[in-house]
């Protein structure tokens, strides 16, 4: 069970509970507003935000201290991993040519009409066995750069592909917030992986492809002037910077971006049937683990596209180097997001809505639900959300049939997706990669989010019906 959680049962803070509410409204919407009001760097946005938590909360300032740089230093282990080797593997895919090559091959197979689709598509398959954060960072750029070509609005591409990677990361084992749901539960696993397919299809059809268009009219974005700013994973390439000796062969551009896929995939067939403590199920989650499939990706790249496109050893490892520098922003951004989040759940904000729930006389499915979002408004985390609503509707998973134990982790896993805001890391991946200011961030990432949440359960629902 995440550290997080069993946090929030010894809270840091002895203040009531409307207190708890307050306090961590306070700490929103200072972030909010420092950030859409007064400009201020979200990472001192996000530092003030939880000094206000913590004041408003009565937490001590050692326990406040102490809470937010775990979550900083834990967010940052795992995520600001992926985003440095990602940003490294992005950026020798761009000058060695490799990017440009994939986009080729993906837009010289769709017309204009089909790139949403495509792109939703590929998201999906990509992220079947990656966390968020290593589909996020190994997408963005092949969706910047489709969307560049094409002459193609960002959100039309980029939101379908953000929401294939967010259902399949919410909705389908093995990924760790359905497993942690199903291991609480005890759901059946293959129940659980069929109603979870059934689910995510639709849901991807009307939050990806169809929700873009909606999306593009809110909030456009030129592509072009998120290259120019260098804001987002990949960045533009000109001329001279592409001038290696040999262009790569598409085919070794796609085996470099597929070869995380093609490790971790293994382990996640492996986690569904060998058992726990097999020796090969430990050597494929070792090779699986989402920062080791891409350090060795980056490995990889460095003989296939480096060394391969005819680029000097020293060019080679310059140019590695220099992924770095436009996303040490983003790592710091997300890694306060992370101690920010911690800061919410160890205040005891999330036992806060636990003990609303118990009172509460609902369905289960939609007690589930209602819960996991609750939970996840107040912390911002999934997981967070996914083990506690769990956690909470464990007792009354023993009145339900097998099916619908099934889809009661599906009805959690729904809920744990709803409207991602500033206490969310993903949150501020997605605004930096993409370069949108706040509100852009709300009403593109946010409302998706949303969207998949509600019409996700909607499904559930109509499932509960016929199983």
């Amino acid at each position: 069970m995440p550290a997080a959680v069993l946090a929030a049962d010894a809270p840091i803070s002895s203040a009531g509970h409307l207190q708890l509410i307050l306090a961590a409204l306070a700490g929103i919407a200072t972030v909010v507003l420092l950030v859409a009001a007064v400009r201020l760097h979200p990472f001192l946005a996000l530092l003030c935000g939880s000094a206000v938590l913590a004041l408003v909360a009565w937490i001590p300032g050692a326990d406040a201290i102490t809470s937010f740089t775990d979550g900083f230093g834990t967010t940052s282990g795992a995520v600001g991993l992926l985003i440095a080797l990602g940003a490294m593997l992005g950026r020798l895919l761009s000058v060695s040519g490799g990017a440009d090559r994939v986009v080729e091959s993906v837009v010289g197979r769709m017309s204009a009409r089909a790139l949403p689709w495509g792109m939703a598509l590929i998201a999906a398959l990509v992220g079947l066995p990656m966390f968020f954060e290593i589909g996020v960072v190994i997408l963005v750029p092949i969706v910047v750069l489709v969307a560049q070509r094409t002459k193609t609005p960002l959100m039309l591409v980029g939101i379908p592909a953000l929401a294939g990677l967010s259902i399949l990361h919410g909705l389908v084992p093995p990924h760790p917030g359905p497993e942690t749901a199903i291991s609480a539960l005890h759901a059946d696993q293959g129940y659980t992986l069929l109603f979870g397919l059934l689910v995510a299809v639709p849901t991807l059809v009307i939050s990806g492809p169809l929700l873009a268009r909606v999306i593009n009219r809110m909030v456009p974005v030129d592509a072009a002037g998120l290259a120019a700013r260098g804001t987002g994973g990949a960045r533009a390439t000109d001329d001279a910077e592409n001038s290696t000796a040999r262009t790569p062969r598409t085919g070794a551009a796609l085996a470099v971006v597929l070869t995380p896929v093609v490790l971790m995939l293994p382990a996640a067939v492996g986690n569904l049937v060998l058992a726990d403590g097999n020796t090969v199920r430990s050597v494929l989650d070792v090779i699986g683990t989402p920062s080791v499939a891409l350090f060795v990706a980056v490995a990889f790249a460095y003989v296939v596209l480096g060394r391969g496109s005819g680029m000097t050893r020293q060019r080679t490892s310059d140019t590695l180097g220099d992924g770095l520098a436009g996303v040490a922003g983003i790592m710091l951004i997300v890694a306060a997001g992370g101690g920010f989040k911690q800061l919410l759940v160890d205040s005891g904000i999330a036992k806060v809505i636990a003990d609303w729930a118990t009172d509460a006389h609902l369905s289960v499915l939609v007690l589930g639900w209602l819960v996991a979002v609750a939970i996840r408004l107040a912390t911002g985390s999934a997981t967070v959300a996914t083990v506690t609503a769990a956690g909470i509707v464990g007792g009354l998973a023993a009145t339900l049939s097998t099916t619908h134990v099934s889809l009661l982790v599906l009805a959690i896993g729904c809920g744990s997706l709803f409207f991602s805001h500033v206490n969310d890391a993903g949150f501020w991946l997605v605004k930096e990669y993409f370069g949108l200011s706040v509100g852009q961030t709300l009403r593109s990432w946010s409302l998706m989010e949303t969207v998949i949440s509600v019409v996700g359960f909607a499904f559930v629902l109509l499932l509960s019906v016929f199983v």
